[in-house]
């Protein structure tokens, strides 16, 4: 039962919300491999899309002065159609193969960006509406699509406030219509309702902290610690295929 393991539960949470924050692409990448600790993957999804709409609130309030409103309907609107087609088809699809290709593919990607320094996407509508539509998809069926959303904008080279507020902002149209889905395929359980004002707070708090790390750190430095996070989520994710640990 998690209530035996709350407190420890708590703790990874707050620490995924900072890395998320940190790392700009929202804790759902880290919350979920987490949650998966703890609860069944059905209701790792249920409970990450609510999570993650107060985790997106909470820095949409702190960095609202970077969002970028181009890059939003650009990236978003694919985003948040193609979420709905992932957490549609989540309960027909081999969670354990999308996982494996997921973590190949961010492990590929994220070491590609590490090693040649100097390459950049064009920052074209074009790439941006591939790149949301593969973060909205992941996000839908996996429950967790920022880290592929989190590669699109580093390519970019995007600046950390820009990069951060405009991620939370599509995020949010992505859970909002997730959440919804998700509802209807029996995901969210009333047994597991007492986490959300406990998540609020978390990631409130986790936010915050985040953000102070972020003020003490360089543009360079951010681009390089996006990249980092993404290798290590991937490999995580990857060894986790492998070697499943629950506790639940």
């Amino acid at each position: 039962m998690l209530s035996r393991y709350l407190p420890i539960f708590i703790v990874l949470s707050i620490l995924a919300e900072i890395l998320g924050t940190v790392g700009g692409f929202g804790s759902s990448v880290f919350f979920v491999p987490i949650a998966n600790f703890f609860l069944d993957f059905q209701s790792v999804l249920g409970i990450t899309a609510l999570f993650h709409l107060s985790s997106n609130v909470s820095k949409i309030a702190l960095f609202r002065k970077g969002i970028d409103k181009k890059l939003i309907f650009q990236l978003g609107l694919p985003a948040v159609i193609f979420v709905s087609v992932g957490a549609f088809f989540s309960k027909y699809f081999n969670a354990e193969i999308l996982t494996l290709i997921l973590a190949v593919f961010l492990i590929g990607l994220s070491l590609l960006f590490l090693i040649f320094k100097k390459l950049k996407l064009n920052a074209s509508p074009k790439n941006a509406v591939v790149g949301g539509a593969l973060s909205g998809f992941s996000a839908g069926i996996l429950g967790t699509g920022g880290a592929i959303r989190g590669i699109t904008l580093a390519a970019f080279k995007m600046k950390k406030d820009v990069f951060i507020a405009t991620s939370a902002i599509i995020d949010l149209g992505v859970d909002f219509s997730r959440t919804i889905i998700y509802y209807f395929n029996g995901y969210i359980h009333n047994h597991d309702l007492y986490l959300v004002p406990i998540l609020i707070v978390v990631s409130i708090f986790g936010t915050w902290i985040g953000k102070k790390i972020l003020n003490r750190v360089s543009q360079k430095q951010f681009n390089h610690i996006v990249l980092l996070l993404i290798l290590i989520i991937g490999i995580t994710t990857l060894l986790s295929v492998f070697y499943p640990v629950s506790i639940n």
